[in-house]
């Protein structure tokens, strides 16, 4: 009996974990591929917004996006004033967390977001182009 007891509370404290592990890892926002993005960056009404620092924008990024350095102080103002929030927005940094960090902002605020995943370096490992 007692082992019996044991198990069932393994097994519940296992299930508990799961439940909340998938609820943690839903994000407000999506996160797509280069291939997804880049179809997305090219429509028109969409939002590209880069979130690294204004040096890194200066070495090279995706044509046609804004710099918007999720780093300052003023991410959110900044933001608010330039974005729309009728209008989906698509956020890249180099690798995907800072931009993963500005979309769970953005969402939050009410914005439509999508992530690049792998940043502008999957961007570029796919020979996507980039200006400077």
């Amino acid at each position: 009996m007692n082992k019996l007891f044991v198990c069932i509370v393994v097994l519940a404290v296992v299930a508990f974990a799961a439940v909340l592990h998938g609820q943690s890892s839903r994000e407000p926002f999506s996160t797509v591929g280069v291939d997804g993005f880049a179809a997305l960056a090219d429509s028109s009404g969409v939002q590209l917004v880069d979130v690294r620092t204004d040096a890194e924008y200066s070495e090279g990024h995706l044509p046609g996006a804004m710099l918007i350095d999720v780093k300052s102080a003023g991410f959110d103002s900044v933001a608010t004033a330039r974005l729309d929030r009728s209008r989906v927005v698509a956020v890249y940094c180099r690798s995907g967390r800072r931009s993963a960090d500005a979309a769970r902002r953005l969402a939050a605020s009410g914005y439509r977001v999508v992530n690049l995943d792998g940043g502008i370096m999957a961007w570029q490992k796919a020979a996507r182009p980039v200006v400077k």
